[in-house]
């Protein structure tokens, strides 16, 4: 009897090709517009931006600083007449795409060369008003340190004499490494929109869950099923199976656009070396439980194709927009984090990066797997209670 239904099921889905077409093209666009969308906002490229230099000081100590600049930042560009105009029109007539200006003023290397701090910062970092916060704080970090280490050097030589080479280098004194997960591994656009919008896809059969059943309402296929003595438990498992397959369809084919698609079209791969299989699929079953048992409890709630194509669309946006699929928690503010850590989405995708990028066992990920297969088992009963009640009304 269940073989039976789960193949009606299945012969439905394949005549419903808009729908399919929505569970696994949408999410698709979206991790390949996203990922290419957002490539640089997980790895600022502060060092490539185009800039000029208005030195005002042509010292020992200015010279140096804007030598070293230039070894990690490229040749600057030549230094429009109004310059802060060139900064606001960004491409204008005549004017070049400038991204940021360093204004060295006089006495710059007097200042640096002086044991007391100068009474006004003698280097000026003006950006144009279009760069991102996080792009303006990097430059102006590695301002900082580069300031640093040549005072370091003018003073040592100021008081010690010749001072012996790479000994102000700041940067032999600072190791950065990341601990666990796959060596090498960061955090970039498509290790976060691979799993994000393969989440949003899976949550997304709510839709075509939803308008099945009130399809099968109106036309009293239901009825006609509990009339013949199938019981509720097997039609709603019968629903959720096919579904459930479908989900893992979907994770396959999303995982295989980031690792071999996004590389060809410029993007970042998606890596999935040093993973742990067990721990990711344990995490994608219970992702995709929690999205059929969401989905069978708000197809057992509306009562037509309107309510079927508004109100489930609506609960996974809303689910994906506070929990980290549009927009990443870690630039959330920390109310909003608060209330992300409400959200399904929030939770599977925790346990995802977990796998992914964190490199997690099913020991690690097995919290955030607990609470979606929690989270399916209430979404199950619900449907269980309300389908009995809805299917002859």
């Amino acid at each position: 009897m269940l073989a039976a239904l789960i193949r009606k099921e299945f012969l439905a889905l394949s005549r419903d090709l808009h729908g399919l077409g929505a569970l696994f093209l949408m999410p698709l666009v979206f991790i390949v517009v996203m990922s290419l969308a957002l490539k640089n906002a997980y790895n600022p490229p502060a060092d490539t931006l185009a800039y000029a230099i208005a030195q005002h000081d042509d010292g020992p100590a200015a010279t140096r600083f804007v030598e070293r600049w230039q070894e990690e930042h490229g040749t600057p560009r030549p230094l429009p007449a109004d310059w802060r105009a060139a900064l606001s029109s960004q491409g204008g007539q005549g004017a070049p795409n400038l991204k940021y200006v360093l204004v060295l003023d006089a006495g710059f290397s007097d200042a640096l060369s002086a044991p007391q701090a100068p009474s006004a910062p003698p280097l000026r970092l003006v950006v144009e008003p279009g760069m991102d916060g996080g792009v303006q704080r990097v430059t102006a970090a590695q301002l900082s340190a580069l300031v640093g280490e040549v005072r370091a050097l003018f003073l040592m030589e100021r008081f010690m004499g010749l001072a012996p080479a790479g000994a102000a280098d700041i940067g032999r004194f600072i190791a950065s490494e990341r601990s666990g997960g796959p060596q090498g591994l960061r955090l970039s656009a498509v290790q976060h929109n691979v799993p994000a919008w393969l989440i949003f896809g899976m949550f997304f059969v709510v839709a075509a869950m939803a308008n099945l059943l009130v399809q099968e309402r109106s036309d009293g296929t239901l009825a006609r099923l509990s009339a013949l003595g199938v019981p509720d438990g097997v039609q709603v498992a019968a629903k959720a199976i096919p579904y459930f397959i479908v989900n893992g369809v979907q994770a396959a084919l999303m995982l295989a656009v980031g690792v071999w698609l996004m590389p060809l079209l410029g993007g970042d791969g998606l890596s999935l070396a040093g993973i742990d299989p067990l721990a990711l699929l344990l995490v994608l079953a219970a992702i995709s439980a929690a999205a059929v048992g969401l989905a069978l409890c708000v197809a057992c709630l509306v009562r037509s194709h309107a309510q079927a194509n508004a109100i489930g669309p609506v609960i996974n946006i809303l689910m994906a927009a506070v929990g980290g699929i549009m927009v990443p928690t870690f630039i959330m503010p920390a109310a909003m984090q608060r209330v992300a850590a409400l959200s399904p989405m929030n939770w599977a995708l925790d346990g995802l990066v977990g796998v992914l990028v964190r490199g997690g066992g099913p020991a690690q990920v097995l919290p955030q797997a607990a609470i979606l297969f929690a989270f399916a088992a209430a979404m199950l009963a619900a449907a269980r209670l309300l389908f009995s009640r809805k299917t002859l009304s």
